[in-house]
């Protein structure tokens, strides 16, 4: 059995978290420089590594972080759970600030990333169908319900590009689309996931609703740095209570998100590039090296 390391990437408002043990690791991915370093520890006796998506201090914006690094390093601190906490904007008027929605389905409409591991010389195709590791969203929801964090099991999250944020027509837009929050971190972050084997969970964290609402314009922004720390405290709290309810055995994920790369790749044994082999020690070597 594997053991399992829970994995945490922090979004707007979540630069750190307490864990016991804990220490800031450099860790160097074949992909680049990630967001940051990797904060390792232990909650409740459970291994964590921690990383900031934006950077300490926010200095990385979200078309400018390096999924594939991040992915790549959290693989390689062995992470086999990941759960992403990102600020959000809402579509809907039961999904409140302060709501965290655990989603299930994503939209992607950003064009300016990396979005995959393979490519020339190594081609693979794995099935993001269903991008979300169902047991590991049943936690995050089953850890919300212990700690009274007001929450919303599934919904689906369209990715934008941002920086900016939606016109009112593009809002709107999307409401029809069945969309229910919007942000833009989570692309082509769970892809990668994905083809790095690692189960994977979203608690997109409410701050706002977007310019849809008639209200919007109302909202100041120290109404919305409020909700901010209300929803980063939140968190934490959150956080604490997965790792006490997490088994401590990795729990094989039933729609095959551990072992997306047992039948996806194409490219013949002899026409695989050495040099992107060597980059994909870590995301691909389960299949790779056998």
């Amino acid at each position: 059995m594997t053991k399992t390391v829970l994995g945490i990437v922090g979004g707007s408002g979540v630069y750190d978290i307490a864990m016991d043990n804990a220490r800031w690791e450099n860790l160097e991915s074949p992909w680049g420089t990630p967001s940051d370093e990797v904060r390792r520890g232990e909650i409740g006796g459970l291994p964590v590594v921690f990383l900031p998506r934006h950077g300490r201090g926010h200095k990385v914006s979200p078309t400018d972080i390096n999924y594939r690094a991040n992915i790549d390093v959290l693989k390689r601190a062995g992470v086999t759970d990941l759960i992403s906490l990102s600020a959000c904007g809402s579509f809907r008027e039961e999904m409140p600030p302060g709501t965290f929605v655990v989603v299930d389905q994503f939209i992607d409409r950003t064009f300016a990333r990396e979005k995959s591991f393979f490519g020339k010389g190594c081609v693979a195709h794995v099935s993001v169908a269903d991008p979300i590791s169902p047991i590991l969203a049943g936690h995050v929801a089953s850890a919300c319900e212990a700690e009274g964090i007001p929450y919303k099991q599934g919904g689906t999250y369209l990715v934008m590009e941002g920086p900016q944020f939606s016109t009112v027509a593009e809002s709107n837009m999307y409401r029809t689309w069945g969309c229910d929050v919007i942000g833009m971190t989570n692309m082509p972050e769970a892809k990668l996931a994905r083809e790095a084997e690692i189960c994977y969970a979203t608690a997109a964290m409410v701050t706002d609703f977007d310019s849809w609402h008639p209200d919007h314009g109302a909202v100041d922004i120290t109404s919305i740095l409020e909700v901010m720390q209300t929803n980063s405290t939140n968190a934490k709290r959150l956080v604490e209570r997965i790792a006490a309810i997490l088994p401590r055995e990795h729990e094989p994920c039933p729609l095959g998100s551990d072992t997306a790369l047992e039948y996806a790749i194409i490219t013949a044994p002899d026409k695989r590039d050495p040099a992107l082999l060597s980059k994909l020690d870590a995301v691909a070597g389960r299949v790779l090296n056998r």
